[in-house]
């Protein structure tokens, strides 16, 4: 017989709502838009027809309402996977989890869960100003050394040869996204998203400090696994789609590429490039 989960495993607050994310049961709509930067919730939810919860705790905000007759959500996380950990843990126990007897519910509810969000490109062929789905995330941070994640053979081949071009003393991981999101955004360019611990030295960005990947880029960038290209960077999407296998949720990441790192060339427009993917995703999700 099922346990119930302990009070410090699960922090649920005195009002009820769940510890980070300060939300209640019911708060969330079965369709998230996830993003990074706080700011760019109420850019989104600017388009909603009416809005029926504002919450704010931490860089974590919400805005949950109606699109043309469709319950939303857009929720920050601020930047990392080990952001996106605790949001997806809490969103997932926001609709799986009893909060008055402590225990999973019988009946798995699924979430979509569509990360915009800004990347930069790794490839000539893929300037700034490109709006890119990740087909794949491939992870070189260790959130997946505390769980246990199955990967299909396609995965651990990338994530190998990743690990093999690198010469890391790590494994990374890959993650397929949502083939059933995914087909929601047809046409769209697509590629292997990598996804970095850090944005400066992960990155391969030299301030004060020197790098230990100082090429980092363009070794990934020229890799072909499994007949694709390692097409972009940011911080965030192998955390999603890691976590969303794991828990049992449709996850997929939209790309802004407001930077090419092998040109050194940056968007002279990213506000209106981000308008862009947000009207795209609105209109497809």
């Amino acid at each position: 017989m099922a346990k119930p989960i302990p009070e410090s495993e699960l922090i649920i607050n005195a009002d009820g709502s769940i510890y980070h994310l300060n939300l209640m049961p019911g708060q969330v709509a079965d369709t998230v838009i996830a993003v990074g930067d706080p700011d760019r919730v109420g850019k989104i939810s600017r388009y909603f027809d009416s809005i029926e919860y504002t919450v704010q705790k931490r860089e974590f905000v919400t805005h949950t309402g109606f699109y043309q007759g469709k319950r939303l959500s857009v929720i920050s996380t601020g930047m990392g996977t080990d952001n996106v950990e605790i949001f997806m843990t809490e969103l997932d126990a926001l609709f799986n989890v009893d909060f008055d007897t402590r225990l999973p519910k019988n009946e798995h509810h699924r979430l979509n869960v569509v990360r915009v969000g800004t990347s930069g490109s790794m490839r000539s062929d893929i300037p700034e100003g490109s709006l890119l789905v990740s087909d794949f995330a491939v992870g070189l941070d260790s959130l997946m050394a505390f769980y246990t994640l199955e990967q299909t053979d396609i995965e651990a081949r990338i994530s190998n040869q990743v690990k093999t071009c690198l010469d890391l003393p790590f494994a990374p991981y890959c993650v397929q996204g949502s083939a059933a999101l995914r087909a929601k955004f047809q046409g769209l360019q697509s590629g292997i998203t990598v996804t970095c611990p850090g944005f400066f030295g992960p990155q391969g960005r030299r301030v004060r400090l020197e790098p230990s990947f100082p090429d980092i880029f363009d070794r990934l960038g020229n890799l072909n696994p499994e007949g694709r290209h390692l097409s972009n960077f940011e911080m965030e999407t192998a955390g999603y789609y890691a976590m969303g296998r794991l828990l049992g949720h449709a996850t997929l990441s939209l790309n802004a590429i407001v930077a090419n790192r092998l040109t050194g060339t940056f968007s002279d427009s990213p506000e209106e490039l981000i308008e862009k993917l947000i009207a795209e995703v609105l209109k497809r999700i």
